[in-house]
């Protein structure tokens, strides 16, 4: 690649990127999942569209493994333990009972109904069992819901790839009296592995950033995700579940308590974005359109097996044991939504060269795309009936777009390390300007709100909320009170710290 193809290549990507994020905010808008923006992006610069050739199936496949890896940590560590805990064994249980369920039901109705061959038909249903954590991720995480299914939900979604691939890998060679057996061994193997390999991960990392101190806290976000990449290829590695594991690490380091937390979990969404614009950008420009027309009826039939026969079983089977309530299994079973892991795991078969893989890959495109528009639309709705979420009800606050960018504010951290003159300085003595304000105290763990008689001790943080306007004044000032103690400033009011 010579010089000047880099520059055409970055300008293309960087208007990709932004052209998704826009339709991303149309379609967000009307309550749509932002995947469907992404796939509107790469199918108008496909064959059909702008012209663009992409039509390598293992390039896709291992843009799709990576992106869906990375989805998944960012999910992870924004991930609630407190949310997940209670309902952790129903999770597990519909991750894989559930799974093993809805493939078996939509298999047998794509056999009845499609006309296909048994091990399609066992593609199919193992495609399209999985609940996608992007999909998942992305639309609840804006919906009002109670923590009980959420937090179901968003578990059931960041463990149930794991086992929708080994599926999807064991029906892809040929079906013998062994495959079961094969399946059955593969998934214990892989579950059990990835499991331990992602808590080690996690749990050391953890232990390992507490007591690292690194010379700047932008190197704490990269530290972290990088610990969710290491547990997945690994895993990966040893043959077992990248998946599962990138999933527990980023759990355990999202709720480890770090300082730096939020820088993390920003961080970890903007890669998250990234992901998906890639994934679902190549996706879209893997398919053909002139060539879904001919499947749009079997993906619909498919579709309405899945949403209304194979969901709801295996909703019901799954949870038998836990005396779920009734309106909780509805929206469960409403609300499991496919995204971009079916697509993904459809180019399995297709690289396999497996007959007939083409039209599967087409027939779950349609599925996934048609089936997001009824499903993700009709959530709140199909919730606020069951009685679910009323009319008024609000989420939690999200902090990055809350009203800091409408009132052109900034929040700063200030860590005071034991030489620095702000120790002993009580909070009145910072004369910060105004509108600048002391918001809150991190003391050995615990936070709390200053008053103005508040002493500084060493190590202590401070959260410092002011405007982008008098930021630069507040900086000065807490420089010099930190090189020169609180007289700082006394004579010369106008000097500059």
């Amino acid at each position: 690649m010579t010089l000047h193809e880099l520059y055409l290549v970055v300008l293309v990507g960087g208007c990709v990127v932004v052209a998704s994020i826009a339709a991303a905010r149309l379609v967000s808008r009307v309550g749509l999942p932002v995947l469907l923006a992404f796939l509107a992006i790469g199918l108008g610069l496909g064959e059909d569209g702008l012209g663009v050739q992409f039509s390598n199936d293992q390039v896709a496949q291992a843009i799709g493994i990576g992106a869906l890896a990375v989805i998944l940590i960012d999910g992870g560590l924004s991930t609630d333990w407190r949310l997940i805990r209670p309902v952790l064994g129903r999770a597990g249980v519909l991750a894989t009972l559930g799974v093993v369920v809805s493939v078996l039901v939509t298999a047998a109705g794509a056999w009845l109904l499609l006309g296909v061959s048994v091990q399609l038909a066992l593609l199919l249903g193992a495609v399209v069992a999985s609940t996608d954590a992007a999909a998942v991720f992305s639309v609840l995480r804006a919906l009002p819901l109670p923590h009980r299914i959420a937090g179901l939900l968003e578990a059931e979604s960041g463990f149930n790839d794991a086992p929708t691939v080994i599926l999807v890998l064991a029906f892809t060679v040929p079906i013998d009296a062994g495959t079961p057996l094969r399946a059955v061994v593969s998934l214990a193997y892989e579950l059990g592995v990835g499991a331990a390999i992602g808590l080690a991960v996690g749990f050391l990392g953890a232990l390992g950033l507490r007591r690292l101190s690194l010379p700047s806290s932008g190197l704490y976000p990269l530290a972290t995700f990088s610990m969710g990449l290491i547990a997945f290829a690994a895993a990966g590695a040893a043959h077992a579940s990248g998946f599962l594991a990138a999933y527990l690490t980023a759990i355990i380091l999202g709720n480890a308590g770090r300082t730096h937390r939020h820088a993390v979990r920003s961080f970890a969404q903007g890669m998250g974005w990234i992901a998906q614009i890639g994934l679902f950008v190549s996706l879209g420009l893997l398919v053909t359109p002139s060539e879904l027309l001919g499947v749009i009826a079997p993906a619909l039939v498919l579709g309405l097996v899945l949403l209304l026969v194979a969901r709801p079983v295996s909703v019901v089977v799954s949870l038998l044991p836990f005396r779920v309530p009734r309106r909780d299994q509805v929206l469960l079973s409403w609300a499991g939504l496919r995204g971009a892991v079916p697509i993904v795991l459809a180019t399995f078969p297709v690289v396999a060269h497996v007959p007939g893989s083409e039209r599967l890959f087409n027939v779950v495109f349609v599925l996934v795309v048609a089936f997001t528009l009824v499903q993700a639309p009709t959530l709140k709705p199909v919730a606020r009936r069951l009685g679910l979420v009323s009319a008024d009800a609000t989420r939690d606050l999200e902090i990055e777009s809350a009203p800091l960018d409408v009132l052109d504010a900034d929040l700063i951290h200030v860590v005071v390390s034991p030489r620095s003159r702000l120790r002993n300085v009580e909070i009145w003595e910072l004369r910060l300007p105004d509108p600048a304000v002391v918001t809150m105290v991190i003391r050995a763990g615990r936070a709390f709100v200053p008053d103005r008689r508040t002493p500084i001790r060493a190590r202590d943080e401070l959260l410092v909320m002011t405007t982008n306007r008098v930021r630069p004044d507040v900086e000065r000032r807490l420089t010099a009170i930190g090189q020169r103690g609180p007289q700082a400033g006394w004579r010369d009011p106008d000097r500059r710290g």
